[in-house]
């Protein structure tokens, strides 16, 4: 029984590191993976990452709610949201029109600083 609760520990651990939330293990890099892989998961925040005045769908509040802020910063200067026509500057505005309260505010992330 141990051993079968060490290996789900172990399972939900490289889960959460391949979906780019922290979960306390550093992977490769700030998402635990390529933030250009954990741009895809994002998808459902593409509009809103293009246009400030449009609403936050839930899923994508839930999503990043739980991606770690070093993540957020990788993903919004990602060349692949980039390429994709969002605009960073948008795009870190996300946390707090999702009104997260534990949203890294004042945090820098290149240019740009999440309010």
């Amino acid at each position: 029984m141990k051993y079968l609760i060490v290996i789900m520990l172990a399972m939900l651990v490289t889960v959460g590191n391949l979906w780019g939330f922290d979960v306390g293990v550093d992977g490769a890099g700030e998402c635990g993976s390529n933030p250009e892989v954990v741009v895809y998961k994002l998808a459902s925040c593409g509009p809103a990452a293009q246009d400030g005045s449009i609403a936050v769908s839930h899923k994508c509040c839930s999503l990043v709610k739980r991606v770690d802020k070093r993540c957020l910063c990788a993903i919004v200067l990602s060349k692949e949201l980039q390429s994709r026509g969002l605009n960073p500057a948008i795009a870190v505005t996300i946390p707090k029109r999702c009104k997260d309260p534990r949203r890294p505010k004042g945090y820098k992330c290149g240019a740009y600083t999440v309010p």
